[in-house]
């Protein structure tokens, strides 16, 4: 039986983790309001300009996340169609302290282990909105907490391993590489590992403005990867703001 979200959970879940931002942006709207009220016609206009501008990116960006997380087969894992077939498998969910996968993981494989770890470190990683969602979300039955430059598992443990919507969080450039690394090790030379992310590009700019400096860029995963002895055996796009990496391992053939 295949597992269901409930209606609006993605939009719902983006406005409550980063309710902040959307307070703060009411509230500039309503200084802008207020400040207008004192202006001549001139400098309205131009207040007015600015306060279309921020109501129309506040709009675009929870549209697109609408449309993104509730509307879209993201949570489908379509990309798995072609990949990790095999019912009988080792699999690791890596995540960041926010777990939406792992039980559509285990819908998806049956048959398979399931490992659960968060890397979360609040220390390191220090997003607000990843502290409200481990509020306001209880981690799958045992998770394992871990560092990301050691996963405390075995050589080749694994068939696949999957990370999504969690490696951006690791906002340091050597801790990333170390982190793949570490996937590497643990990973059979034949598996693979799925990494979904917004990427830092156009249309991630466009729904969300500024707030796309908050993930990285495809030259900085790719280096990432490549340094880490990772190669792109795939990279699918889910919408025009999601990406999927397919890895294996270099030297692996396909």
């Amino acid at each position: 039986m295949e597992l269901s979200r409930k209606p609006f959970q993605g939009i719902t879940n983006v406005i409550r983790f980063n309710w902040h931002l959307y307070l703060l942006s009411a509230l500039l709207l309503l200084l802008l309001f207020v400040l207008a009220l004192t202006q001549n016609k001139a400098i309205q206009l131009y207040i007015f300009a600015l306060f279309v501008f921020i109501t129309a990116t506040t709009g675009i960006s929870l549209i697109t996340s609408f449309y993104i997380y509730d509307v879209s087969d993201l949570y489908k894992l379509p990309w798995l169609n072609d990949y990790a077939t095999d019912e009988y498998v080792k699999n690791i969910n890596v995540h960041a302290g926010f777990d939406e996968t792992s039980t559509l993981l285990q819908d998806r494989y049956k048959e398979a282990t399931l490992s659960v770890v968060d890397f979360y470190d609040p220390a390191r990683h220090t997003e607000v909105s990843i502290k409200r969602a481990r509020k306001a979300y209880p981690p799958h039955p045992d998770t394992t907490s871990v560092r990301t430059e050691y996963l405390p598992f075995a050589n080749q443990s694994f068939d696949n391993a999957f990370v999504l919507f969690a490696a951006h969080e690791i906002r340091d450039a050597k801790e990333r590489v170390a982190f793949f690394r570490e996937l590497s090790r643990i990973t059979q030379p034949d598996g693979h590992v799925f990494v979904t992310e917004h990427l830092r590009d156009f249309s991630n700019f466009f729904a969300y403005n500024i707030g796309f400096f908050h993930f990285h860029s495809r030259s900085t995963w790719t280096k990432t990867f490549s340094q880490a002895g990772w190669v792109i055996d795939q990279e699918i796009k889910t919408t025009p703001f999601i990406t999927t990496f397919i890895l294996r391992q270099n030297g692996n053939p396909l």
